[in-house]
């Protein structure tokens, strides 16, 4: 399957983002519904409404043309890390060893979320919000670009 569009003038999908982003009139397009992304992200569940709160103020989890706001899916599970503190590591969350210098493996109950962000724009003040308010030391996320078929 081919990722360029006889429409596109032979540009990428990536490329397409890069040139309409850069446009020059004083009022931008909007972003295109096909300008989609989903960024996910995992929190303890005691920072939840908090980072969710920022990142839709920041645009994320609008849809629909914004006939709907403040979209999201969560799961539960369990994480699990192992801070290494003589590379720098200094967990949020995280008990040594007594007697110890090293961190004890943990295992933390947490909740996957995931939100829809519409355009490259809104996508990247939505991670900034996430990383402003997340309370981890490296919060763990991920972006995807969703495709129309």
């Amino acid at each position: 399957m081919s990722t360029r569009s006889s429409s596109s003038g032979g540009q990428k999908p990536e490329e397409q983002l890069s040139s309409s982003s850069t446009s020059s009139s004083a009022n931008p397009p909007s972003p295109s519904p096909s300008q989609r992304y989903k960024l996910i992200f995992y929190t303890p569940t005691s920072a939840l409404e908090r980072v969710k709160t920022a990142i839709f103020a920041a645009g994320g989890g609008t849809y629909a043309g914004e006939a709907y706001t403040s979209c999201s899916f969560e799961s539960t599970g369990t994480g699990q890390f192992l801070p290494i503190a003589e590379r720098g590591a200094n967990p949020t969350i995280g008990k040594r060893e007594p007697g110890e210098e090293n961190y004890r493996l943990e295992r933390v109950y947490e909740v996957r979320c995931e939100i829809m962000c519409i355009g490259d724009e809104t996508t990247r003040g939505a991670v900034e919000a996430l990383k402003r308010t997340h309370p981890y030391e490296v919060p763990a996320y991920e972006v995807y670009r969703m495709e129309d078929f």
